[in-house]
């Protein structure tokens, strides 16, 4: 089974990039199930009910999120939509809005997505997503599924790697979101885990992580805060993941990081 999974879309720049090339996208790599991350679809943080008629325009089985999954007041009743197949970090206690994975049928088979956030230099307090991992496999929904994915939000490099050798050979694919920086270690784990550090963002080429570079300068050199705005103009950069897995098994078979400039 094929998935194409995208990491962040950053903003209306990152939404209308999408929406012009995935029918594109779908012909050249034909894949089964879509993921996309879109915590950052309304002007670079959260969602809202504006910004989600593009997301449910995708078709995708999965929209992830992230920390900033809550930063849009209109957009947290959404997220305990049943309706809508979206997913917030799962390593949150149970009165937190949302939900942490979801379980969908391809043909045969049940594919299983979790969200997770990372705890290493978030302001928020998630709780430790080893220990919820570790919790979530032997949920029966979760177990049961075929295949089981992992978008683990996070911002350092160093708790990914170890989160993707905690999780190799329990689990199909492990992938990184969250900087928006794409990191060149696709590669499939000892025991047959996908795994990528950060797919990278569907946003602004000529921006910092997705903003304008403006005001990013402006902070980096006088160290006064300034108003963030996402990027309205020039060319888009599209990270994508293309993750294949043998469903008899869980396991990886190929995986392949996409860049694409538009």
């Amino acid at each position: 089974m094929k998935f194409l999974i995208f990491g962040d879309v950053f903003g209306e720049m990152g939404r209308k990039a999408l929406s012009a090339a995935l029918p594109d996208l779908r012909d050249e790599y034909e894949p089964d199930s879509v993921i996309v991350n879109i915590e950052n679809i309304a002007h670079g943080k959260g969602i809202s009910p504006e910004s989600m008629k593009d997301a449910l325009s995708w078709d995708a089985d999965v929209l992830t999120t992230g920390d900033h999954a809550w930063d849009n007041v209109k957009g947290v009743e959404m997220l305990g939509d049943p309706t809508i197949p979206v997913i917030r970090p799962a390593n949150y206690f149970d009165d937190v809005p949302g939900r942490g994975w979801h379980v969908y049928s391809k043909g045969a088979f049940r594919v299983a997505v979790i969200n997770m956030q990372g705890q290493v230099f978030f302001r928020n307090d998630p709780l430790n997503p080893f220990h919820t991992l570790d919790a979530l496999l032997k949920n029966p929904e979760i177990n049961e599924a075929d295949i089981i994915l992992v978008d683990f939000h996070t911002e350092a490099t160093s708790e990914h790697r170890g989160f993707g050798f905690y999780a190799d050979g329990r689990i199909a694919g492990v992938f990184g979101t969250h900087t928006h920086v794409p990191t060149a270690d696709a590669q499939i784990l000892p025991e047959g885990t996908g795994y990528i550090t950060d797919i990278g963002m569907v946003g602004a080429l000529d921006s910092i992580i997705g903003m304008d570079k403006k005001a990013s300068l402006k902070q980096f050199t006088t160290q006064i805060r300034h108003k963030f705005e996402p990027a309205d103009s020039g060319p888009v950069e599209l990270n994508a993941l293309l993750l294949e897995v043998d469903p008899t098994k869980n396991k990886a078979t190929s995986i392949a990081h996409i860049r694409k400039i538009l």
